[in-house]
C-alpha cells in the first residue's frame, strides 16, 4: 500500500492478476483510469477498481473488444448493466452446454479406442456384457438395389428430423437380425445406431460372441464365417441380433483398409433335449 491506501500500478497489476502494460494501455485508451496521480507521476488505484479489472478481462474472454467494452462503461447505468450482464451469461450458458456435449463425445471416443488397445485381435470369445445405451434407426431400405451411401443418407436424415436436438457426430454401426445372420447374409445390415450415451435406445445385455478384424468398413466378411464356425464348435446357438462396430477408424486410423472391426453375436448355450 502506498499513500492515501493506494495501490502502485505495480501492485494493483499483482492482486487484478494482470500485467503493468495492460494497465497502462487501458488508461491510454481511457478505459480505466487509475484513481490518481503522484508528485512523481506514478499511477495510484484503488482496491474498490479490483472488480472492475475482472469484469473488463471476463468480457475480454467473452469475444468482446476493448473498443466495445469501453462504449459499455462509457454510457453505463445500472439497467444497462443489467441488460449488458444478461447478455453475457446467456453466451457462457451456451458455451457450458456446447462444453459439456463435447466432453461427452470426446469421452465416448476415448473410451471406445482404449477399450480395445490391448486386445487380441486373433481371439474370438464369448463374453456377458450389460446394456448400452445407443440411438437405432428405423429398418433399412435396400430394395431396387439401393446403393449403401443412400440408405446411410436415409438414416442420418431421419435422426436429425427426428431428435432435431440430438447430436449425429457418435460412433455409427450397424446391427443384422438373427435371421439375416443364421442367413449367413452380411451385406446388407438391418439397421443402423449411433453409440449415444444419452440415447433412448439399448443394445440389450446379453451374452455375446466377439469377435474382431482388421479391414476396411464392410469387409469383414470372414470375421463372420469364422464366428459362425467358433459358435457352432463350443456348444452355442445365435439367438438375438449382431452388432458390427468400428471402434477404431478414422478417427485414429491413417489408413481406411487398417481399421479395426468389432462383431458381437447374440448367442446362449445350446439345448441338448
Amino acid at each position: 500500500m502506498t499513500t492515501n491506501g493506494h495501490f502502485s500500478i505495480g501492485e494493483f497489476a499483482k492482486y487484478s492478476r494482470t500485467t503493468r502494460e495492460t494497465l497502462l494501455h487501458y488508461d491510454r485508451i481511457g478505459l480505466l483510469k487509475p484513481i490518481s496521480r503522484g508528485d512523481n507521476n506514478y499511477r495510484y488505484y484503488s482496491s474498490n477498481m479490483l472488480p472492475l479489472v475482472k469484469v473488463i478481462r471476463t468480457l475480454q474472454k467473452l469475444g468482446m473488444s476493448l473498443e466495445e467494452i469501453k462504449e459499455v462503461m462509457d454510457t453505463r447505468t445500472p439497467r444497462l448493466a443489467v441488460e449488458h450482464l444478461e447478455l453475457q451469461i446467456e453466451k457462457i450458458n451456451s458455451n457450458i452446454d456446447d462444453w459439456i456435449r463435447a466432453r461427452k463425445l470426446l469421452l465416448t471416443l476415448k473410451n471406445t479406442i482404449s477399450s480395445v488397445l490391448n486386445v487380441d485381435i486373433t481371439e474370438i470369445s464369448i463374453q456377458y456384457l450389460p446394456a448400452e445405451a445407443v440411438v437405432i434407426g428405423d429398418l433399412n431400405d435396400f430394395t431396387r438395389d439401393r446403393p449403401n451411401h443412400a440408405v446411410e443418407l436415409d438414416f442420418y436424415q431421419t435422426m436429425s428430423e427426428k431428435y432435431p436436438d440430438m447430436d449425429l457426430d457418435y460412433m455409427f454401426s450397424s446391427t443384422f437380425s438373427e435371421e439375416r445372420v443364421k442367413n449367413k447374409d452380411w451385406v446388407h445390415p438391418d439397421r443402423f445406431y449411433f453409440h449415444n450415451p444419452e440415447g433412448h435406445d439399448k443394445r440389450p445385455a446379453a451374452l455375446y460372441a466377439i469377435g474382431y478384424e482388421i479391414c476396411g468398413y464392410g469387409q469383414g466378411y470372414n470375421l463372420y464365417s469364422r464366428m459362425f464356425d467358433y459358435i457352432e464348435a463350443n456348444g452355442f446357438e445365435i439367438c438375438g441380433d449382431a452388432y458390427e462396430e468400428y471402434p477404431l477408424n478414422e478417427v485414429c486410423v491413417t489408413n481406411e483398409n487398417q481399421y479395426l472391426m468389432r462383431v458381437l453375436i447374440t448367442v446362449r448355450e445350446k439345448s441338448y433335449k
